[in-house]
């Protein structure tokens, strides 16, 4: 169980916003090497995903299939992640599913339904994005930074298609730590100089993409 503080930053570079982590006085070091990261979200034919988390509804989960690297053909060592959140407060549960092809995404789909106890799931969603990982010493605390973010529509269609929509202008800083780091999170947060907001990269990329 972890909270997760974002902050949605317009109109900065990503070097400066690397450059307000180097210099926060929490010392934060790069922790892991830059990767790419990929998305399939799943949703229900209604949205019933996306709508929850517009609506603002407390308890709700989010199911995406991620790997990393390049999209490619063919998908090696995807993972399914169900992101469970209550409150301010979540969880992630992670399986290993099959290698699949991005063009038929039939036997993916049949096996998220399985292991995620769920039965009209569908691809809805391909998100990519770039993202720099940085951590305290003592390894209480993480932040995370997004950017060059890529949302390509799968919603009702027979099969893939790179046709890619970017939000170029936008990145995204995480700041994560364990539920019973909640009081003393209030000393990292207060010297990172952005707004707290609230953002889910599915929920921009059907906007964007679906027009909903």
């Amino acid at each position: 169980m972890r909270y997760e503080r974002k902050y949605r930053i317009e109109d900065l570079s990503i070097d400066a916003v690397k450059q307000m982590v180097r210099h926060h006085p929490a010392v934060f070091e790069e922790i892991y090497p830059i990767r790419k990261i990929n998305n399939i979200y799943f949703d229900t034919p209604g949205l019933t995903t996306y709508k929850d988390n517009v609506m603002g509804i407390a308890n709700r989960k989010k199911i995406r299939v991620r790997w990393y690297g390049y999209l490619t053909e063919r998908i090696i060592d995807p993972k399914l992640e169900i992101k469970m959140r209550f409150n301010e407060v979540g969880v992630k549960q992670t399986y290993s599913v099959a290698d699949f092809e991005l063009d038929d995404l039939t036997s993916l789909t049949k096996e998220v339904n399985l292991l995620a106890n769920e039965t009209s799931l569908s691809p809805i969603l391909i998100n990519s994005y770039h993202r720099s990982y940085w951590g305290t010493k003592d390894k209480k605390y993480r932040l995370t930074i997004d950017w060059q973010m890529a949302f390509t529509s799968i919603y009702d269609k027979v099969q893939f298609t790179a046709n890619e929509m970017f939000d170029r202008d936008t990145v995204i800083l995480e700041l994560k730590y364990d539920r019973e780091l909640e009081l003393e999170a209030d000393f990292i947060a207060q010297f990172i100089p952005y707004r707290r907001t609230k953002n889910s990269k599915y929920v921009n990329g059907v906007q964007l993409c679906l027009g909903q």
